[in-house]
């Protein structure tokens, strides 16, 4: 004000200074002048990262895998050969929180951009950290939403503490049927209650660990199991939207920061399963409005299924990335090779589908730019 004020003082004295006319002129055009765009600091560091990386690099960014056991040395391997995650499974918990820690963190290699460190732990019939003594969903569909945010705040918070930055744990499905699967897993049995804890459980874990909804589209309305097949669910897209979609467009309301696609279909919309289906993917950004991060479900499920058209891990993982994946999962044994499976083997067929255009360099630079803002994010 000291400067503004003495500025002033000296205008009124000087003969030489503008007339107020052209004072007042000068200070509307600054006013109404275009601002300088504020460039986002982490958005301009992953587009240069990603800038800088060759198509291979791109392609083995887009894998999160698994290793069996509590050595780090084998997950750490495999975070080496440029997969940007990995799945913790109950084969990799041993002992306490603390030794959980000790593994996850082994496993940074660049402090700039930490691995994705997944789990699943939804609590209940899907649990592996033993200290999580959180409720679970048969309580929580029962219960005031509130009950749910306490939940998960105290589920992310275990999840946290053995080192994990990622918690495939919040179950977005719906259904009402007991014989289902899943329905021991659902926060509702009807979508609005199921929308309202979902919500919930996103509010809960927001600011500790990234959260996911799963399954999308939905697999409360496909009957079967997709460790086993391909489920089928009887809707058209006007019935999803008035059902099944309700807990998923909330939780992303919410602020989930990645959906995990189902190997299923809703063969009405598109009679691929939605992890590999365009349109599936078409309407989570463009309907749901969700800019995070699409993981599929675990790849090796398509090929347990036995059918042919998914028994080929190379073919799946291209068509998973052209639908609009963004991160490919796979829960890997000891060998992957008793799948077909291998780090060089995904990149490869990924490489050469950028190559021969089935992949747009588009399409996987925006898959790797969503992947690395969010490890850039929990950095």
């Amino acid at each position: 004000m000291l400067a503004v004020g003495a500025l002033a003082l000296v205008g009124c004295a000087s003969d030489s200074s503008p007339s107020r006319a052209t004072a007042t002129a000068t200070a509307e055009s600054r006013a109404t002048a275009t601002p300088t765009p504020t460039v986002d600091a982490t958005e301009a560091w992953v587009a240069e990262r990603v800038a800088g990386m060759t198509v291979a690099e791109k392609a083995a960014a887009l894998l999160m895998l698994h290793a069996p056991g509590t050595d780090p040395g084998p997950i750490r391997a495999l975070l080496e050969q440029g997969a940007s995650g990995v799945i913790l499974m109950g084969d990799n918990i041993a002992g306490d929180a603390a030794s959980m820690h000790a593994l996850t963190e082994a496993l940074t290699i660049d402090p700039e951009l930490v691995p994705l460190v997944a789990i699943d732990e939804e609590g209940g019939e899907v649990q592996r950290l033993d200290w999580d003594t959180a409720a679970t969903a048969k309580t929580l569909r029962d219960a005031p939403p509130a009950d749910t945010t306490a939940a998960f705040a105290a589920r992310s918070a275990s999840v946290a503490a053995g080192g994990a930055n990622v918690n495939f744990g919040v179950i977005a499905d719906v259904t009402a049927d007991p014989d289902s699967f899943i329905a021991g897993r659902v926060l509702g049995t009807e979508p609005q209650a199921a929308a309202d804890r979902v919500a919930a459980a996103v509010a809960g874990e927001r600011g500790v660990v990234a959260t996911t909804l799963k399954h999308f589209p939905g697999h409360g309305a496909a009957p079967g199991d997709s460790h086993s097949s391909i489920p089928s669910a009887p809707l058209d897209l006007a019935a999803w939207r008035a059902g099944p979609a309700l807990p998923f467009a909330a939780g992303i309301d919410a602020g989930a920061e990645l959906v995990m696609t189902g190997h299923l279909a809703y063969p009405a919309i598109d009679p691929a399963p939605a992890s590999l289906s365009p349109e599936w993917h078409r309407i989570l950004r463009g309907e749901l409005g969700f800019d995070g991060v699409v993981v599929t479900d675990d790849m090796l499920m398509l090929q347990h299924n036995g059918l042919p058209e998914y028994a080929d891990p190379g073919e799946n993982a291209v068509r998973a990335i052209a639908a609009g994946s963004d991160l490919l999962l796979y829960v890997l044994p000891a060998d992957p090779s008793e799948f077909g499976i291998s780090v060089d083997g995904l990149v490869g067929a990924i490489g050469a589908a950028v190559s021969s255009g089935r992949i747009p360099e588009a399409r996987l630079d925006d898959a790797v730019t969503r992947v690395l803002t969010l490890r850039r994010e929990l950095s």
